[in-house]
């Protein structure tokens, strides 16, 4: 008898975890990517960045990261970990092949793909929580004559040439971005429009997500008390520096907001230092300028957009009724809806407890769930 099928649509840490459970479940397993290689996405983030995960969580099923990787992995580092994983699980990949919808067909699902169409038993859709780059809509933004680039195009402060950039968002890539284009010599100017938590991504050496793994458990009361008396402790008043208080605690932004606490790898001591000053937020643009909520105008030599990215599935799944709010799917992981069996999401969680820990968790269990509805 043949083996089940499965097709998995992503070639990111997701994708290559499931495909990797999926076949030691006994699933015959094809990995469909657009992109030319494994782990893409990561090849093109910034150089600086390092995982904001403890190397112990951010392995995938079945092959820990070495050791010698150091306890914050670089991004390059990773892309080799991804490669590796791959060819260590001899899995069947399609690369350079963009999947374009996802169909049920009778018993079975078709994979419509620029290379043609594929059945299979199961689909599992990891095509990644930041898929596409967004950039808000602002007023004048067309007509502006300026250099304008989304963090996921920053690669460096020599690369980007410019001496006097503004930042616009302070989610994890743009904290990250405006510290290291400080150290590199620029003038950073950080436009602020909901303000953040900030934490450290490690306390007295010890990573900061075995804290928050441990408190967890907690009711999100009780975990906003003690995340916040680490930020004191830790982080201390930034307001003098132009962040105050946020205004929600951490498990509650997280939670009410579906905003991550920003980890700090250098832009309190920016701050602290003068080397990155806080603005408003954007209300226009003109050809040659920015201009603020409060009045002022900028006239930045370069401005990175640190907006954060969309799902992009509605193309791919649109028409399954599948995609909720905030363009997630409606279900993750195991999770199943009664009208579309063998259909799995992974990588759209996005959980305060790390995302690539969470992708292992997930895989296991969609391998799992899909090889128990194999027997019944």
């Amino acid at each position: 008898m043949a083996s089940p099928s499965a097709i998995v649509i992503g070639a990111g840490p997701a994708g290559l975890g499931t495909a990797a459970e999926l076949k030691r479940s006994g699933f015959d397993v094809t990995v469909i990517d657009k992109a030319d290689r494994v782990g893409s996405s990561w090849t093109r983030h910034y150089d600086r960045l390092h995982l904001h995960t403890a190397r112990r969580f951010s392995s995938l099923p079945g092959s820990p990261i070495p050791a010698s990787r150091g306890q914050w992995v670089a991004r390059a580092d990773f892309v080799d970990y991804l490669d590796g994983y791959a060819k260590q699980n001899e899995l069947s990949l399609r690369l350079g092949t963009t999947a374009t919808s996802v169909t049920r067909v009778g018993d079975a699902w078709r994979v419509t793909t620029t290379g043609g169409s594929l059945s299979a038993d199961i689909v599992v859709v990891a095509t990644g929580y930041n898929h596409t780059p967004y950039i808000p809509d602002w007023t004048g933004l067309d007509s502006y004559r300026g250099t304008v680039v989304h963090s996921s195009e920053y690669r460096s402060p020599g690369a980007l040439g410019a001496k006097n950039v503004l930042v616009i968002g302070t989610g994890n890539s743009g904290a990250e971005i405006a510290a290291d284009l400080a150290e590199g010599g620029a003038t950073v100017q950080l436009s602020v429009r909901t303000t953040p938590n900030i934490v450290p991504r490690s306390v007295a050496g010890l990573p900061n997500q075995y804290l928050v793994l441990s408190i967890n458990p907690l009711p999100r009361g009780a975990r906003d008390v003690l995340s916040a008396a680490v930020q004191r402790l830790v982080i201390g008043d930034l307001t003098k520096y132009g962040i105050p208080k946020a205004p929600r605690g951490i498990a509650t932004q997280m939670e009410r907001d579906d905003v991550t606490p920003t980890i700090d790898v250098g832009l309190v001591a920016a701050l602290k230092a003068g080397k990155v000053t806080v603005v408003p937020t954007i209300d226009h643009f003109t050809a040659d300028a920015v201009h603020l909520v409060d009045g002022t105008t900028l006239t930045p030599d370069a401005i990175v957009v640190a907006t954060g990215y969309t799902r992009a599935l509605e193309t791919l799944v649109g028409d399954l009724d599948v995609i909720g709010e905030k363009g997630r799917p409606r279900v993750n992981a195991d999770q199943q809806l009664a009208e579309h069996p063998g259909l799995y999401f992974i990588g759209y969680s996005n959980p305060i407890t790390g995302n690539i820990r969470q992708l292992k968790i997930d895989a296991i269990r969609i391998a799992k769930d899909a090889a128990r509805q194999r027997v019944i």
